[in-house]
């Protein structure tokens, strides 16, 4: 069965989210499933107890080498393990992994402003393709390494991540969990259907920022691969179950 990769983040787990329990229940009735996390809130909230500033360019955490070794504790190791125990909790047969394991995201320095941001060149989607074969929920943390160095650890934006592995994968939906309802156009008014090739002229115009850029980016990047995309709002009831079921809710991306 075709996978559906799932992101889920900091902005919307803890705030009555359905998603993990929609996740649970989808692997329980025979769906393939992938889910993709962040965790920069929680991540935020470590780097100011090591005295670190947190700053953002387009969207992406800076992270100079003050920063990465907590980056990669917070995404792999507490925010990482506290999903999978949710999910098994809940039934579901979940394993976590970083994209440094079994060499799942190899990568370059994406902007030498951002320290050790990598950008997605290769998927390895064995280690992936066997969780799925003998029955497992694989849930990824955001970090790669770097490919010049594959000793070094690289913090890589989740969305991103999602997109790159939905791509991959060929997955049949990937869906984004976020805290808006809708992208907004201009003037203000949802977009219900964004065509990829005009992802890039709302991020020139200014029309989106911050974390909603690598979201679109991500979005087009599977979307040209023949996956369909949503972006809706986790803080509703049940949304990934609605979505994935037909419900028109939230923002779709489509080639």
């Amino acid at each position: 069965m075709t996978p559906i990769v799932v992101k889920v983040g900091g902005s919307t787990l803890g705030q009555h989210d359905t998603a993990l329990e929609d996740i649970a229940a989808l692997q329980a009735a025979g769906q393939t499933l992938v889910v993709v996390h962040g965790g920069g809130s929680t991540a935020t909230e470590w780097l100011k107890v090591h005295g670190v500033t947190s700053e953002f360019v387009d969207g992406l955490r800076v992270t100079g080498a003050d920063a990465i070794d907590v980056v990669v504790a917070v995404f792999a190791g507490l925010v990482n393990k506290q999903l999978v125990a949710s999910l098994q909790a809940l039934g579901a047969r979940a394993v976590g992994l970083s994209g440094v394991d079994g060499g799942l995201l190899r990568t370059r320095q994406l902007d030498s402003r951002l320290g050790y941001v990598g950008e997605v060149t290769q998927v390895d989607r064995g280690p992936i393709d066997a969780l799925l074969a003998a029955g497992y929920l694989p849930v990824i943390s955001s970090v790669g390494y770097w490919g010049e160095d594959p000793s070094k650890l690289m913090n890589v934006n989740a969305d991103t991540v999602a997109g790159e592995i939905a791509a991959a994968l060929g997955a049949s939906d990937l869906v984004f969990l976020t805290d808006v309802a809708y992208v907004h156009n201009s003037v203000g008014a949802a977009i219900e259907e964004l065509r990829a090739p005009n992802v890039e002229a709302l991020i020139a115009a200014g029309t989106v920022s911050g974390g909603m850029i690598p979201k679109l980016r991500a979005g087009a990047k599977a979307a040209g691969a023949g996956t369909r995309c949503h972006i809706v709002d986790g803080r509703e009831a049940h949304a990934l179950r609605a979505v994935l079921d037909g419900a028109k809710a939230g923002t779709r991306v489509t080639a």
